[in-house]
């Protein structure tokens, strides 16, 4: 949002500095963004006078002037200054604009400094409008009337001495879109009083020709409110020139006076409209109606759209003529020919009108205002306004005002609570002063029987609430005030805990990866449609209503997607040896509950740099399953009881994969290599490994208490013994060490596999379909050394359980 100073001023009188109102908007929350002083680049530039002016001596062309400059001030002497000039209205006695040595010339990029023109001397310069960039005037330089103060600046002269301020708008502050909103915050914090004029109504002097319609498709919400009014005999030409030169400072290209009309009143009062050349329009009616299917309009910036049944459209009779609340149609449009205008000033539904403009990829001043909410009772000041702007602009006879539907009713009031503002801001404000910022902020105050009520204006629809009243309050009277007050001591003791045990438990699976040399991710919880497909996902009831990207359509199923996008990423880039993880949510259907908390992981590359030694190896199954066991043991899930299953997720490549579960039914992750199909669709090169925590189905300790218990160790000397069977090459390992670690519990404290021997020579040596698993079985007595004969008999028990579980045989 973009004004200038004075523009500002023509609401708000104050003798508040240039500083002190960009201090104060920042305060208010409408944060200063840049200042354009039109001084910084022009202020060097000062009015002169040709005091005498004859042909340069060796240039047809270029004249040889001798100019008055008051380079000291008005008030001293002038310096008379060579110059050489080649525009044709240089003669002498012309009061001009004067650029002296070491200035900076803002329409040609140049530092002037002294120079010989065809062997003559020249210092300084004589201006034209476009070196000084206030026009594309280079016909000739400036020629001022006689009368010009000699030695001033010449942007004082000319009133361009008027600093331009851009704020930054929020999105819950639609008033702040026009100046005359802007000058009513700065007024409530007392910077100065508001002035913005009171609208009169302009009488009609007939019956408008034209007349105004809602269809009913769009009478309820998408348009409830269409005003406009017939104005015949104008002569449409160039705007004021005061006009002009307001728009050009905020970046607008006056047009005429018929369109540079609702710029101003976009600008200056939030409050956009369209004027039509009424002798376009087709029949008698124009009509607020919802858009035919495939209908086509040429709009006002020179494209035809598409439109589509649910975008509100201004039509005639025979065509649409504009999108409501996003762009005017050019078949209608205002040229330097037209003589009868239909001034247009509508109310649009900000969802409708943000939904329309964002399918049609349009962005316009209107769209922007419409989409955030304006003030629905100024629709018709608004057009009562710009009537009289056209009338005298562009002279003509206005009609009646033609009205269609109402006013959308916007009232509502909140009980205000002056010990709110100190409860939820900490800030202590006087009652009186607290009715009075609201008050100047436009909420009008009642006391009621229940207490003082604020009816919010219709021009704050981000007012929904108490706290919303004490957010007001607080902001005119300024955050910067707040006092620093310390949180209170807890009282002696042990703080309580604040985390849940399910917020301890993502914490300390988070910390676990980390500390595995896992780098964290954190993505967006939406994939697309065919990422989600790959990982069980992607089905009508995880689609979004709307999307913030076409790439983001559906909610994920896993993290898995969006690490592995991150690895492939990484992997274009040259880094190929991944380890990266997500703790968070995936989604398993699109009702409230229907997604669970897990903590997801992707490994690619080696596991270790490129080394002369030889000690790297591409990674494998075994290093997702020791980091999903580090996590698993990290949150205190029974690791000694859990089961290895083949049946895991499609996604993985079958036979190197597995689950995690306790019992039969309770799963508490899934690991392995993902399957080629899935590395090639989201462009992933080589192999990968990926695991999947469920940390929500780990039991938790039925006490409430630390996440470890106690330190269970033993002083005690442990013994291994090793043990090797022979068994079908079917036989899982994992069968073997839980048959083992079950033989005798209290003693046997883990078993691992340290050797397999498979293959063609097992088969020679072994028999057919044979191979040999070595088990290494750790002893560890608890109250006494163990004797030989005990660990011989634990021997046995191992030995006879493997043989039961596996069908095996001790090796020989």
């Amino acid at each position: 949002m973009k004004f200038t100073l004075s523009w500002l001023k023509e609401h708000l009188e104050t003798e508040a500095s240039l500083d002190q109102i960009l201090d104060a908007l920042t305060d208010l929350g409408l944060e200063v963004e840049g200042v354009e002083d039109p001084a910084e680049t022009l202020g060097c530039f000062t009015i002169c006078r040709v005091k005498h002016a004859e042909k340069h001596p060796d240039a047809d062309k270029l004249n040889l002037c001798k100019v008055e400059a008051w380079l000291d001030g008005p008030d001293k002497p002038p310096h008379e200054i060579q110059v050489v000039c080649g525009a044709p209205n240089a003669r002498t006695g012309l009061v001009g604009v004067f650029a002296n040595n070491g200035d900076y010339v803002p329409g040609t990029d140049l530092l002037l400094k002294p120079t010989k023109i065809r062997g003559v001397e020249s210092n300084g310069m004589l201006c034209s409008e476009r070196e000084l960039m206030i026009s594309d005037d280079h016909d000739g330089i400036i020629d001022l009337p006689e009368d010009a103060p000699l030695g001033a600046r010449f942007i004082d002269y000319a009133g361009l001495n008027d600093p331009v301020i851009e704020i930054a708008i929020t999105p819950n502050r639609p008033d702040a879109l026009g100046v005359a909103g802007v000058a009513r915050d700065l007024a409530a914090r007392g910077i100065g009083t508001l002035k913005t004029p009171a609208i009169e109504a302009i009488p009609g002097g007939y019956e408008s020709p034209i007349r105004v319609e809602l269809a009913p498709e769009v009478a309820d919400k998408a348009c409830p409110l269409f005003v406009g009014r017939y104005i015949r005999g104008v002569k449409n030409g160039p705007s004021p020139d005061w006009v002009q030169r307001r728009l050009k400072a905020i970046g607008l290209r006056p047009i005429s006076a018929l369109v540079d009309v609702t710029n101003l009143l976009t600008y200056d009062r939030n409050r956009p409209l369209h004027v039509f050349d009424a002798d376009k329009v087709h029949g008698g009616v124009i009509r607020a109606r919802s858009a035919q299917h495939n209908e086509e309009l040429l709009a006002l910036d020179g494209k035809t759209y598409r439109l589509e049944p649910g975008m509100t459209v201004i039509a005639d009779e025979a065509m649409a003529e504009g999108i409501g609340g996003v762009m005017g149609g050019e078949v209608s449009g205002c040229t330097e020919d037209t003589v009868n205008v239909f001034v247009e000033s509508a109310y649009f539904d900000p969802i409708r009108t943000a939904m329309t403009g964002r399918a049609l990829k349009i962005n316009s001043d209107a769209r922007y205002r419409f989409e955030r909410g304006i003030d629905p009772e100024f629709t018709r000041d608004g057009l009562e306004l710009a009537t009289k702007l056209i009338l005298d602009w562009c002279g003509g006879e206005a009609s009646e005002v033609v009205v269609a539907g109402a006013v959308p009713d916007t009232a509502r009031a909140y009980r205000v609570d002056p010990a709110r503002v100190q409860s939820l801001v900490g800030m202590d404000i006087p009652e009186a002063e607290q009715r009075a910022s609201l008050t100047a902020l436009g909420f009008r105050i009642e006391e009621t029987a229940d207490g003082l009520m604020a009816h919010v204006p219709s021009w704050r629809p981000d007012i929904l609430g108490e706290a919303d009243l004490v957010e007001e309050v607080a902001r005119v009277a300024s955050l910067t005030k707040l006092p620093a007050t310390p949180l209170p001591r807890p009282a002696a003791g042990v703080t309580a805990k604040t985390l849940t045990p399910m917020q301890q438990r993502q914490r300390t699976a988070r910390r676990a990866l980390a500390a595995l040399g896992f780098n964290e991710c954190v993505t967006y919880s939406f994939v697309a449609e065919k990422e989600a497909k790959l990982f069980g996902g992607g089905d009508d009831a995880m689609r979004l209503e709307n999307p913030i990207s076409s790439e983001l359509s559906h909610m994920r199923p896993d993290p898995l997607p969006a690490l592995l996008a991150a690895a492939a990423r990484n992997q274009a880039r040259g880094m190929g040896d991944l380890a990266l993880f997500e703790v968070g949510p995936g989604f398993t259907g699109g009702e409230p509950g229907e997604q669970r908390l897990v903590a997801s992981g992707v490994i690619t590359g080696a596991t270790a740099p490129r080394h002369w030694s030889g000690a790297r190896r591409p990674v494998d199954m075994y290093d997702a399953k020791g980091a999903v066991t580090a996590v698993l043991e990290a949150i205190g899930a029974p690791t000694a009881r859990l089961m290895v299953r083949r049946e895991a997720s499609e996604w993985y490549h079958p036979g190197r994969s597995a689950l995690l579960s306790l019992g039969p039914k309770n799963v508490l992750a899934e690991f392995g290599e993902l399957h080629p199909k899935v590395l090639d669709a989201m462009d992933v090169k080589g192999s990968a490994m990926a695991f999947t925590i469920l940390l929500e189905n780990p039991p938790f300790p039925k006490k409430a208490g630390p996440n470890r218990g106690a330190l269970d160790a033993s002083d005690l000397q442990a013994v291994e013994r090793d043990f090797a069977f022979v068994v079908d090459a079917e036989v899982e390992a994992e069968t073997m060490l839980r048959a083992a670690r079950s033989a005798e519990k209290k003693l046997i404290e883990d078993a691992a596999v340290f050797d397999i021997f498979e293959g063609k020579k097992a088969a020679e040596s072994l028999g057919e379909g044979k191979k040999s698993v070595a088990l290494s079985v750790r002893l560890q007595p608890r109250d006494k050394t163990l004797t030989e004969k005990e660990i011989e008999a634990v021997a046995d028990k191992v030995v006879a359980a493997v043989v039961k579980a596996t069908g095996g045989a001790l090796r020989g």
